[in-house]
């Protein structure tokens, strides 16, 4: 009766945990969809994801010249994926999407208000150093984003 239990009990947890759970390597967690992601990386405790975050970049540094330049390749190919994706949307497409995209920023501004001032200025300067946000010049990092919007105007 007791392994039965034990067995049922096991099932129930394996059910409950998402499914990116299972990601290993950093190759593995970008395969995972947006929402896998998401869902393994809030299952986490925040010493578990500065762990796995400094493990992945550990993987990441030890990539040869070719593997970081396939790397790059790779995602520019996803944006140019994602760009084509959003050029084939109607307007109606594109309206949901920003709503949706908009539901996600109000989601992370809640959570950086709760924050406390100290715990705010921590995240600010953890994002400093790790290349985020206002840490390069425009169009530099992330492409030019202006002239992306200057073009898309014109087509209209």
């Amino acid at each position: 009766m007791k392994l039965f239990t034990i067995a049922k009990l096991a099932t129930v947890v394996a059910l409950l945990m998402p499914i990116g759970v299972t990601a290993q390597s950093l190759t593995d967690f970008q395969q995972l969809s947006p929402e896998d992601r998401r869902a393994y990386i809030e299952a986490m405790s925040p010493e578990e994801r500065e762990a796995k975050r400094n493990e992945w970049r550990a993987q990441r540094d030890a990539l040869s010249d070719e593997e970081r330049q396939a790397m790059r390749d790779r995602h520019s190919a996803e944006r140019d994926d994602r760009r084509a994706q959003w050029d084939a949307m109607s307007d109606e497409e594109r309206t949901a999407k920003r709503e949706q995209m908009r539901g996600r920023r109000d989601e992370m501004r809640q959570r950086y208000d709760a924050m406390s001032p100290e715990d705010q200025d921590a995240f600010k300067q953890k994002r400093r150093e790790h290349g985020g946000r206002g840490n390069h010049e425009r169009g530099q990092k992330h492409g030019n984003h202006d002239q992306r919007q200057r073009d898309s105007s014109e087509q209209l």
